[in-house]
């Protein structure tokens, strides 16, 4: 029988799906359906318009995706785009244009950041990128337009409209009546276009060669002249002009080179905060971090989040005490000034309009377990504590300012889906802005409150996770670890703000309440618990030392006398795809059933993508690193794999490469391990069509049914 089962290996959606219906009877929760719970509304990419007091955002439903606009006084939502199909295409990057007459839009392409490097996709093989154009979206109700084929968009002043296209900087006029045309030639690849605030001047990063340096570029429009700013063997980034368009703050870190670093073990990467005259295009170094790891550069979203604010004065983020905070520092050096302060992350920053307050989400507040949610808060640059604009058991995040008074932000619960809300900077009651209606098969009633639990790692490290348990009536049943990607990656006590985990959180609340008790675990590798939780010692490729963690939820649920300790099941993707590899591969006596969603299962095939470090003579302890990477491999221990596993993955993934599916499959097979598979032609990591997070979940749920669910 065994054998009989590997041959599933060759199933695809359309024959998997359709065994599964047959093994057991149709996937309906308590109350709700896979496809109900599916229906959720998700809203993303707000933004606010640089001078008037309206906002816009994209809100999906069922993989339609449309942006919405709310003006003020009263910002009432209704949508500018009207797409009525899920085509895969995101819209992102959305731009007021100057005058309030427009708002530009990209449609198309895969944005994804899951991953610090990715192995790079080759665009001959990709429709999904080919359709990635600059749109123009008329905030007077006509229809949208087409500017350009291109990505990433940047708006001046004067309206000018530039973006990238083909590794170079193009320009269009919002208009439409003249055609595009390449506004310069420089030899590197162009990125993070920014305007000076007269609109007379272009600033951007120009990355060369395989990323081992880059520049800070300035064209000058009027003059047609390009220069950079203290060209150097050194990584430049994130380009801030001043208030007044003369000079330009930004990141400085050393060049990839040297001897190489250790793998086995972490190292230090200190950036510094730099300085330049755009009429010299000399510049200096304000203040440098510590050649500590505290002191080290941050690499999750918006990395050290620059902002130039008033009184000549930058702001940035750094976890110099073991925590993400907020500094302020005199843009003409000096020692920098903490603003925030305690046993919590800053994650989104916003400046008022007279850039002397920010606005920002944290892990912190006065309810209980608010280390696992994020509210808002505003601190001003003169120091002072912080004051909370937000509190209690629901979740913020994102906040723009809509004019001089409104903080918009995303919000959501427990129990109710990611929507838009407003409240005022001096706090007060929070204003939820309705756009379009909750699906009326979404019964937010049969949703379960997650709770925050605790538990320990085998080497003593406290680990937080949240469970999912819809029984009242304490009956042993099935448990489900669930691990999240990333890894840099926090799961909350309520919906994500991210549309991969969206989804994730929905099929959990799903399988709690079809009866299993669901624990999602943040191991160590995630954020929001400090620098030395987030990059622990001996980790991923280095010796999977999170990997404790996830066992210790394991553990976790055994000991539940509501649990029955012989029903374990884990899933994930991505990095979670890894580790559920990782723990049927060394404890099938614990995991009796896993789901692999495009989970990396041998470190060592794609070690110099992941380190992006080319090899030379000098190879440090590369040769050594390989062995651990594998040993920390899920390949590695196959011999002892003997739990049934659903591998997923669509074969367009830019992030982690088919080969590691197809690698595990045929080692599953040759073990003769039960396995089936669910492949995905021409979807990519992060499923951009609805349907395709619609069969990648029934054929989840299916799978925990036909294996942990009673005869």
């Amino acid at each position: 029988m065994r054998r009989a089962r590997v041959i599933l290996r060759s199933l695809c959606i359309s024959t998997l799906l359709p065994l599964a219906a047959r093994a057991r009877p149709p996937l309906h929760g308590a109350g709700f359906s896979l496809t109900d719970i599916l229906s959720y509304p998700f809203v993303s990419e707000l933004v606010s318009a640089p001078r008037a007091n309206e906002v816009a955002f994209v809100r999906v439903v069922k993989g339609v995706r449309n942006i919405w606009l709310a003006q003020g006084p009263d910002f009432v939502p209704h949508p500018i785009t009207f797409y009525r199909h899920d085509t895969g295409q995101e819209l992102t990057q959305l731009t007021f244009s100057a005058d309030g007459r427009y708002l530009v839009y990209v449609r198309g392409g895969d944005h994804d950041a899951n991953w610090t490097v990715k192995v790079p996709p080759d665009p001959s093989n990709s429709p999904v990128r080919q359709q990635v154009a600059i749109w123009r979206a008329s905030l007077r109700g006509k229809a949208p337009v087409k500017l350009a084929e291109g990505d990433h968009p940047a708006l001046s002043a004067r309206d000018q409209l530039v973006y990238v296209h083909a590794h170079q900087v193009w320009t269009a006029t919002l208009t439409g009546m003249t055609k595009p045309h390449q506004l310069l030639f420089d030899r590197g690849h162009p990125r993070a276009l920014t305007f000076s605030p007269d609109g007379t001047k272009l600033a951007f990063v120009s990355a060369r060669d395989h990323d081992d340096h880059s520049f800070i570029a300035i064209y000058d429009l009027i003059n047609r002249r390009l220069s950079y700013l203290s060209p150097s063997t050194n990584r430049d980034s994130a380009p801030r002009w001043s208030p007044h368009g003369r000079r330009i703050a930004f990141v400085r870190r050393p060049g990839r080179g040297g001897a190489p670093e250790p793998i086995l073990r972490r190292v230090p990467h200190p950036f510094a905060l730099w300085v330049g005259n755009v009429a010299t295009t000399k510049a200096r170094c304000i203040w440098r971090s510590p050649d500590t790891l505290l002191g080290s550069y941050p690499q999750t979203d918006g990395n050290v989040n620059l902002h130039w604010a008033a009184g000549n004065r930058l702001v940035f983020l750094s976890d110099l005490d073991n925590w993400r905070h907020l500094y302020v520092i005199s843009a003409d050096g000096g020692s920098p000034q903490r603003l925030t302060s305690g046993p919590f992350r800053v994650e989104d920053i916003v400046m008022s309009r007279n850039r002397r307050t920010l606005v920002y989400d944290a892990n912190t507040g006065t309810t209980a377990s608010d280390d696992d949610r994020r509210h808002l808060f505003r601190v001003g640059l003169e120091g002072g504590a912080p004051i909370a604009l937000t509190e209690g058991r629901r979740l913020q995040w994102s906040p723009v300012m809509a004019g001089w008074h409104d903080v918009v932000f995303i919000t959501a619960g427990a129990r109710t889906p990611p929507a838009v809300a407003r409240l005022s900077l001096d706090g007060g009651a929070t204003r939820l802005l309705p756009a379009g209606k909750v699906p009326a098969a979404f019964l937010r009633a049969h949703l379960v409150v997650p709770r925050e639990v605790h538990f320990r790692a085998a080497d003593g490290t406290l680990i937080e996770g949240q469970l999912f348990d819809a029984d009242p009536t304490g009956a042993r049943t099935p448990g489900i670890v669930f691990v999240h990607g990333g890894p840099s990656r926090q799961m909350l006590l309520g919906w994500h703000p991210m549309d991969y985990y969206a989804n994730s959180y929905a099929l959990n609340q799903y399988l709690a309440a079809r009866g299993y008790k669901v624990l999602s675990v943040n191991y160590r590798l995630s954020i929001g618990y400090g620098h030395a939780f987030h990059y622990p010692p001996h980790a991923g490729l280095a010796g999977a030392s999170e990997y404790q963690d996830v066992l210790a939820a394991a553990k976790y649920l055994q000991q539940r006398s509501d649990v029955d300790a012989t029903r374990i099941g884990i899933w994930g993707g991505s990095y979670g795809g890894y580790l559920t590899a990782l723990a049927l591969a060394r404890n099938s006596d614990i995991f009796k059933a896993g789901v692999d969603m495009h989970g990396v299962h041998d470190w060592s095939l794609d070690m110099q993508d992941y380190l992006k470090r080319p090899l030379g003579y000098e190879k440090g302890d590369y040769d050594a690193a390989l062995k651990v990477a594998f040993q920390s491999s899920p390949d590695a221990s196959i011999g002892q794999w003997r739990s049934p596993v659903l591998l997923i993955q669509g074969d367009d993934d830019h992030n982690v490469r088919f080969l590691q599916s197809i690698d595990l499959a045929n080692r599953l097979a040759a073990h003769h391990v039960p396995y089936d598979e669910l492949i995905i032609p021409n979807e990519i990591h992060v499923f951009l069509r609805w349907h395709s997070w619609l069969h990648a979940d029934r054929a989840t749920a299916a799978f925990f049914v036909r294996h942990l669910s009673p005869p």
